[in-house]
Parts: C-alpha cells; sequence; structure tokens
C-alpha cells in the first residue's frame, strides 16, 4: 500500500486527495477480498488516509446577479447563460439538465411546479421546487426547435461547447471564477438555499445526496447568513 501511495503521488504526480481517492476505492476492493476469504490479512490495517480540505469556489448573490442582467450581443452566449443559470437556481449537473423532459416537471405537494427526476450519476431520486428564474428559463425555451423535436426541456449543447461560451461569459460579466457545473451546484447550495434559510437536509434531497456529508462538502456556510442567525441572540 505504501508502494502504491508512492507511486501514485510521484510517478503519477497525483495530488493527496486524488491519491486519497484511489487508495479508498483499492481499500473497498481488499474488503471485498477479506470478506470471501481470499486474503487473511488487511494490507491497510494501520494505515491512515486522510484528504485535505479544498477551498471550493461559488458564485455570490451579487455575481449571480451580474451574470442575469448582462446582455450578450449573440443568442448563443444568452442560452448558454440561461442553461448556467437553471442548474444554479435547480442544483441540477449538465447531464441531468441535458436529459430533462417536459415529462419530468410535474405539480408537487404545494401545488407549484416541481422537476421530479432521477439523477444521472447515482439514479437516485431528486425532487426539487422551481424557483421563478428556473420557471421563466424554461418557458423561454419550450417552444424551441430542438425541444419540440426532441422531446426535451432545455436546448443544451455539447458540454465542451457549454464550457468555452462560460469562459467568455465570466470575462465579459467580470467574474473571476472557473464557471461550470460544480460551481453551479455549489451556488445552489450555498448562496440561493442555504444562505436563504433553507435546512440542509432539504439541499440533500434536491441534490439527491444519500449522505448528508456530502452535501455538506457543497455547502459552506456564508459570514451574511452567520450573522443573520446570531443577530437575534444579540
Amino acid at each position: 500500500i505504501g508502494n502504491f501511495d508512492f507511486y501514485l503521488r510521484n510517478e503519477k504526480k497525483n495530488t493527496n486527495n486524488t491519491a486519497v481517492k484511489h487508495l479508498k476505492n483499492l481499500g473497498k476492493i481488499v474488503r471485498i477480498c477479506i470478506s470471501n476469504k481470499w486474503i487473511n490479512i488487511d494490507p491497510f490495517f494501520g494505515y491512515k488516509l486522510k484528504s485535505k480540505d479544498v477551498h471550493r469556489n461559488y458564485l455570490t448573490a451579487n455575481e449571480l446577479q451580474r451574470i442575469a442582467i448582462k446582455e450578450f450581443s449573440t443568442a448563443r452566449l444568452s442560452q448558454v447563460r440561461d442553461f448556467f443559470l437553471f442548474s444554479c437556481y435547480t442544483g441540477l449537473s449538465y447531464a441531468d439538465v441535458q436529459k430533462l423532459k417536459p415529462s419530468d416537471i410535474g405539480i408537487g405537494a404545494d401545488g407549484e411546479r416541481w422537476i421530479i427526476t432521477y439523477r444521472q450519476k447515482t439514479d437516485t431520486r431528486a425532487a426539487i421546487p422551481l424557483l421563478p428564474v428556473a420557471e421563466a428559463i424554461l418557458d423561454r425555451y419550450k417552444d424551441h426547435p430542438v425541444c419540440i423535436t426532441q422531446d426535451k426541456a432545455l436546448p443544451v449543447s455539447s458540454n465542451q461547447k457549454m464550457n468555452e461560451y462560460l469562459v467568455e461569459i465570466a470575462a465579459m460579466a467580470n467574474i473571476n471564477k472557473t464557471l461550470g457545473n460544480r460551481i453551479a451546484k455549489r451556488t445552489f447550495a450555498t448562496t440561493v438555499t442555504l444562505s436563504n434559510g433553507v435546512p440542509i437536509e432539504s439541499v440533500s434531497k434536491m441534490l439527491g445526496h444519500t449522505n448528508l456529508r456530502t452535501t455538506q462538502l457543497y455547502a459552506k456556510i456564508l459570514d451574511e447568513k452567520v450573522g443573520s442567525d446570531m443577530a437575534p441572540l444579540k
């Protein structure tokens, strides 16, 4: 295990967290071997794996607003901006948005429109009430030819093209962050929901997480939220 760890870090140039991820995956296989009595001794015994905390970017409310109100000269940039905002206000990944169908949008328990779908990555059910911004984006594209002919909720372009256009959008909106799928999910978890008082259990359910600890990786509590929580105490 020590030699494999050394190989990952020095030969493959893996960072600490990537090396730990590979070692944990190997550990799952080792546990299967032990449970089937294919090996007698756990090679991981006494070997500690520790991930380092990583700073995860998200968009602030101000940055989100700057992207939303920015006027673009081309339709392609406006569309990509809309699809990115849709992810920010629903927490859906690129793959989930791409496969989203009109039939996935129905009426929830509160009588309002909800997205009810299964996550592409984990196949877990996600039920998300539609916020006004996301609802407006869906309505804007419902008559788009691609949506009609291919039974899609949004005419999303390829992931590569999306990422190229998002670089342009970030530059034009004066945002010094790499826009993409992950930052959209973290923005939903942090800026859109948690900082506005939505409990982390509800956020976890909307993101389709089976473990609350996974949600906590996305959910960075904002200083503003801490301030507002402490205000009544004063």
